[in-house]
């Protein structure tokens, strides 16, 4: 389902199918269009998910985008909206406005090195990336996911992670920044992980999303390692409201970035990030 322009800010009703706590404040939710059909979409997008009665926030897609029949979206609960939503039930409604939004760049990739670097709940975003990734894994050289969390018990999908380290042909890396007993694997910032990772940074395309100081600071470790600015994607979902450029809310510089994002190379998203306060 992709909607026309002139229905694209009136919601579609989706049935929740399932509910899937992942951490304390964190949910995924499976929906179906009521109507029936399919949801069609590309890596990187976003929906704006209304929840009736309450109002309407944007969410990247977080499911395979090769798999058209259901819509998955994994939410963290920090505002009057996503609360609300996270109070649903199975079998209850929500709208869904899109896709809208500029993909990850991962067929343009094809041939070279892709390294994934995610944050917290910024694995999300990045986890429709990695399916398409793994379904064309002979068009890649080194596939590389890189993985940071506050704590052991932060990690976000980490049966998912488990499986796609047991892999023979993906090099799967998780650091926390603080460690527990219980933990015995990296600590540190996730951008410790870029500067040993094993990959060829002058044939390398890198996807990048998680909160905007570790996206800054993890653009930069891949630059110093050698990556052009050019080939660091950084995602930038700053205040979208409507998710077709009507509204303003999310202008950023000479950008809008529901329409021209929410990805960014680097080389477009480093001058504007260090004007301060835009």
């Amino acid at each position: 389902m992709k909607m026309d322009v002139q229905d694209s800010m009136v919601p579609v009703p989706f049935r929740i199918e399932k509910v899937r706590r992942e951490l304390s404040d964190t949910f995924t939710m499976e929906l179906k269009p009521e109507a029936g059909g399919a949801f069609r979409f590309q890596a990187g997008q976003f929906n704006m998910l209304y929840v009736f009665g309450v109002g309407e926030v944007p969410i990247s897609i977080s499911g395979d985008p090769g798999e058209s029949g259901v819509l998955v979206h994994t939410t963290r609960a920090v505002g009057a909206v996503t609360r609300a939503m996270g109070q649903l039930e199975v079998g209850e409604t929500i709208g869904v406005r899109g896709p809208f939004g500029k993909p990850w760049p991962v067929e343009q990739a094809f041939g070279s090195d892709l390294v994934i670097v995610a944050g917290g709940v910024g694995l999300a975003p990045l986890r429709p990336a990695i399916y398409q990734a793994l379904a064309n894994r002979d068009k890649f050289g080194k596939l590389v996911v890189l993985y940071g969390a506050r704590t052991a018990d932060d990690i976000l999908f980490r049966k998912e992670l488990e499986r796609w380290r047991g892999r023979f042909d993906v090099e799967v890396k998780v650091t926390v920044d603080r460690a527990t007993d219980r933990w015995a694997g990296n600590v540190g910032v996730v951008t410790n992980l870029v500067a040993r990772g094993g990959f060829d940074p002058m044939h390398t395309t890198a996807l990048v999303c998680g909160p905007e100081i570790m996206m800054r600071f993890a653009a930069q470790a891949l630059v110093k390692r050698g990556v052009s600015p050019a080939s660091v994607y950084v995602s930038m979902e700053r205040n979208m409201k409507c998710g077709v450029g009507f509204c303003g809310h999310c202008q950023w510089g000479p950008h809008f970035v529901c329409r021209n994002g929410p990805v960014f190379t680097w080389e477009e998203a480093s001058p504007l990030l260090a004007v301060r306060e835009l």
